[in-house]
């Protein structure tokens, strides 16, 4: 199936060397912080690589009593626009690591393995 047996320990020692790689990438991936903000930085928020939410700061001339509405919706863009700077750094991190794998087609992506961009 795989040959003699030179082939296989080849593709344990790089299958070996490809986790670690994608643990040290996702290590660097959960240590990281990503910051997004919304109308001209009234409201700016802080997650980590991970997409955990860390931080959020509201500038006091954002906050009207009479407009909560549109002080939700500056924190919802700013958490949007965090969110998607997060997708990007992971990519950056794990896109090289997770196309090692092949399989990108898959639907769990990351050539199968959940978690890992596709």
């Amino acid at each position: 199936m795989f040959g003699d047996g030179a082939d296989m320990q080849g593709l344990l020692a790089q299958a070996q060397a490809m986790q670690e790689q994608l643990a040290q990438a996702q290590e660097e991936l959960a240590n990281a912080e990503v910051s997004g903000t919304a109308g001209g930085g009234l409201v700016s928020v802080t997650l980590t690589g991970t997409g955990e939410l860390t931080a959020v700061d509201i500038k006091p001339e954002a906050v009207d009593a009479d407009d909560t509405e549109s002080l939700s919706d500056l924190i919802i863009a700013a958490y949007r626009d965090a969110q998607a700077k997060t997708q990007q750094l992971a990519e950056e991190k794990l896109g090289p690591v997770a196309g090692g794998f092949g399989g990108g087609d898959s639907p769990l992506g990351g050539g199968g393995f959940p978690g890992l961009p596709g």
